[in-house]
């Protein structure tokens, strides 16, 4: 069994613990390799290494044009291995090999892109109110980065986040999930190949209490970004707020996805089901709430059960799967349970609702694609996040009426209408709460586009020129150009 020890400052070593969990293969349900169970003093030992890196040495000595050909190097040795990162990360996460092969492919973009920012990020010249005065301003780099993935997405999400990070400057210790750890102890390697210092990319894994918090903690820390469930993300925030560190924190969703009458119904019930069930619920932007005007209520159902049948479930790593496993025991199960709750609450189940029992599934933790109807927006299953195969359908009667149920929700990250009418596309992506709407599309992300949330979907943004600013603060300069004098005890 193949075993991936912490790597840093350059060197891959074990645990100080010497302790090494294992990671399973969510297909087979079976470990397939071995991680190294981090601990505080790994953690200490990595800060440190990020912090002399950034302090001194060749990192701080490059010039910020000179950054940008490290992370062009770093994309083009992603694209060379996306195929086998992409392997990696089915084995660890369950997800279909054409999702994680896509996802792979696009990541050298963030690495393009951000290389391309780093000597593109300028300050500016204050036109003073005060004479013999030149002001201006810099943006400096944070400090040590503290960056924590989920699993679902490991190395796209580490782009989102290291990317921008490394053009401004920062230097990184990256926890991935200790659910799926080993495709980031293999695109270390690829950093090293690239050429960037030691220290200035680390990984230590292992879980949450033990890697994580003594992580956020860390008083060299000085910026924590973070990719997972609200409830972690909110820990996080009141730690980090202790030593004032910044945050960005991508968190949960329960994204409307709405239907009017006038839509395309063809385009839209393909919608709906790569929303919800393309990457087997297990996305943070996944359109689990399906809102129908009332008029095409049934018809659409219809059509939608329809396509959902057809879904062929199987091992992830074949090109013709469509729906793959929960990636851990722990979510299958949460899945299923929330099921029940959804059943208790009063829903309809329209399909689906238990563990898949297909021959091609063998013995992986698969559930059938699940559909409710009659669900009311004030049930569990459409206010919490299930982050599995599981669709919620509402009715509504008009915009008004769609607004309201698609805002009645603590998240807002992201949301979907289906429409012919254009003035109704403003309208409604002007009112609905949320940090992304997709109108006639769903789930389409860029490096060249903010990602976030609203409410208690996080704070901060990913992607775009947006992005690198979370990793800089701003320094004024005073210059005195004429030797100006006056009273010392007052403001000049």
């Amino acid at each position: 069994m193949q075993r991936y020890p912490l790597y840093i400052d350059g060197q891959f070593s074990e645990a100080a613990s010497g302790a090494w969990f294992d990671s399973y293969n969510p297909f087979t349900g079976e470990a397939w390799a071995q991680i190294a169970a981090g601990g505080a003093i790994d953690v200490d030992r990595a800060v440190h290494a990020a912090h002399r890196a950034f302090t001194g040495g060749e990192w701080p000595a490059l010039t910020a044009s000179q950054r940008g050909i490290l992370l062009h190097k770093l994309g083009d040795l992603i694209a060379r291995d996306a195929e086998r990162l992409a392997q990696c990360e089915v084995r660890d996460n369950g997800k279909l090999i054409a999702e994680m092969r896509g996802q792979l492919c696009y990541v050298p973009q963030w690495f393009y892109y951000f290389g391309g920012l780093a000597d593109k990020i300028q300050g500016a010249v204050i036109p003073l109110d005060k004479k013999d005065y030149f002001n201006f301003t810099r943006h400096e780099p944070l400090g040590v980065v503290a960056a924590i993935t989920p699993w679902n997405s490991p190395l796209l999400l580490t782009a989102w986040k290291i990317a921008p990070a490394l053009a401004a400057g920062c230097t990184i210790v990256l926890k991935p999930s200790e659910f799926t750890s080993a495709s980031s102890l293999e695109f270390v390697k690829l950093a090293e190949e690239a050429g960037f210092p030691p220290g200035v990319i680390n990984v230590v894994t292992g879980y949450g209490s033990e890697v994580g918090a003594p992580l956020v903690e860390h008083p060299l820390v000085r910026k924590v970004t973070f990719t997972g469930s609200d409830n972690t993300g909110r820990a996080i925030n009141r730690s980090a707020a202790e030593q004032f560190k910044r945050v960005s924190l991508e968190l949960g969703g329960k994204s409307p996805n709405i239907v009017f009458n006038d839509a395309n119904l063809e385009d839209a019930v393909n919608g709906a089901v790569s929303g919800i069930f393309a990457a087997t619920g297990q996305t943070c932007i996944a359109g689990s709430r399906l809102l129908l005007q009332d008029d095409i209520h049934d018809a659409f159902l219809e059509k939608l059960t329809a396509l959902a049948a057809t879904a062929r479930m199987g091992d992830p790593l074949d090109d013709r799967t469509q729906v793959g496993p929960i990636t851990t025991r722990q979510q299958y199960e949460k899945v299923l349970d929330y099921i029940d709750i959804a059943k208790q609450d009063g829903a309809t189940l329209v399909m689906g609702g238990a563990p898949a029992k297909r021959p091609e599934c063998g013995s992986g933790w698969f559930i059938e694609p699940t559909i409710f109807s009659g669900v009311d927006n004030r049930m569990r299953i459409a206010q919490e996040e299930v982050f599995g195969p599981v669709l919620s359908v509402l009715r509504f009667k008009d915009e008004e009426h769609a607004v309201a149920i698609a805002n009645d929700s603590r998240y807002g990250l992201g949301a979907g209408v289906w429409t012919a009418d254009i003035g109704r596309a403003f309208r409604m992506s002007a009112r609905i709460q949320s940090g992304t709407v997709w109108v006639n599309t769903y789930r389409a992300v860029s490096y060249m586009s903010p990602f976030g949330g609203y409410k208690d979907s996080g704070t901060g943004r990913e992607n775009g020129m947006d992005a690198i600013y979370e990793y800089l603060q701003v320094k004024s300069v005073w210059i005195n150009t004429g030797a100006a004098t006056g009273n010392p005890f007052t403001m000049r």
